[in-house]
């Protein structure tokens, strides 16, 4: 799969880890929103991401830009993610 990157995603409001495959050429934040609607649907709707959830980079903190093509980041197969 050349198009998408497998990441962990951990999601510190239910205490849960993903691992799961991203798109590499749509923008973070059209990443977040898809991330939001499926997490709401797999938890049963405890899972309630907003308009301000964010991504971030779990081993260094850097917060992703929602403007950004997942590509032009340092975001890769194996990269550990959190969404808060």
């Amino acid at each position: 799969m050349k198009n998408k990157v497998l990441v962990e995603l951990f999601v510190p409001s239910i205490d849960e880890v993903y691992n799961l495959y991203l798109p590499v050429n749509r923008k973070i934040g059209n990443i977040i929103v898809l991330l939001n609607k499926s997490l709401f649907e797999l938890t049963n709707g405890a899972f309630l991401g907003t308009d301000k959830t964010l991504l971030y980079n779990r081993e260094t903190g850097e917060r992703y830009a929602v403007n950004t093509i997942l590509r032009e980041t340092d975001i890769r197969h194996g990269s550990s993610l959190v969404l808060l």
